[in-house]
Order: structure tokens, then C-alpha cells, then sequence
């Protein structure tokens, strides 16, 4: 695959199709046996309040693959990512009902670069509340 937008179409200030992602507790618990992260504050709530949590928290990673998300669905080549990285601010609480957290996504390109490649910002918000910073992507275009 290869990256389906031209970087000569893209200007500073493009808004990529902002996107929400519910995440329940059987997300979590197929995330935690994708990717063998089994620690218990994302799945046993009487733990995580223990430790200090207000509930079940979403992974990090996961938090952070769902962001990603807007950026690989708009270039339409995940290969097309050549950097990403987050800062993690917040946890998105997740509560133990039908309904769960939502995780909430917006981004833009920032900046144009070299060798055909963009800056992305990304901007990442679960109950009102910023749970990435310094969210970037960089990601090389046709």
C-alpha cells in the first residue's frame, strides 16, 4: 500500500474526519489479551480504586492506537506513519455499564516537510477532559 493523499493537495490547517471510539470493559479485556497487558487496573475496578483510581482505566497503548487511528484512515496506509508519539495526561475512566467511555479524536496537519512528509497534531478527549498531549504523527505522502 501507499499513501493515498499527494502532499501538493495538503495545506497547513486540513482538518482530518474527527472520530469517537467507544471503549467497554470487554474492550478492554480483548485488548488486554492482544496485547498481554493483564495488569489489573483495566479490568478489576475494586483494584484500581485501591491504587487510587476513580475506576477501570483504558491501556495507555490502546488510548493512544485509537488516536492513531484518524491519521491511518485518512492517508489510507498505516506504512505511511514514519513517526508517532503521545504524552499520556489523563486516563479514560472506564465504567462497568453498556455504555463505557468514549474516546474522542480531531486532528490536523501542522506543518508541511520535507521529502513529501507532514506533521499531524492530534487532539484526543474522553469526558470533557484532554487524555493525550503533544500528540504528533509524522506521515510521509504520495
Amino acid at each position: 500500500m501507499t499513501a493515498k493523499i499527494a502532499y501538493d493537495e495538503v495545506e497547513v490547517g486540513t482538518e482530518l474526519l474527527a472520530q469517537s471510539f467507544p471503549v467497554t470493559r470487554a474492550t478492554l479485556v480483548r485488548y488486554a489479551g492482544a496485547s498481554g497487558d493483564f495488569n489489573p487496573i483495566h479490568w478489576n475496578e475494586k483494584f484500581a480504586v485501591e491504587v487510587g483510581l476513580p475506576d477501570v482505566i483504558a491501556h495507555g497503548m490502546f488510548t493512544m492506537a485509537e488516536a492513531a487511528r484518524v491519521v491511518t484512515d485518512w492517508v489510507g496506509d498505516p506504512g505511511a506513519v514514519v513517526e508517532y508519539g503521545v504524552r499520556f495526561t489523563r486516563p479514560v475512566v472506564v465504567p462497568n455499564d453498556d455504555t463505557g467511555a468514549l474516546i474522542e479524536v480531531s486532528a490536523k496537519v501542522a506543518a508541511k516537510l520535507e521529502e513529501n512528509r507532514v506533521r499531524v497534531d492530534l487532539t484526543a478527549t474522553s469526558a470533557g477532559q484532554k487524555v493525550l498531549g503533544m500528540a504528533r504523527a509524522v506521515v510521509r505522502l504520495a
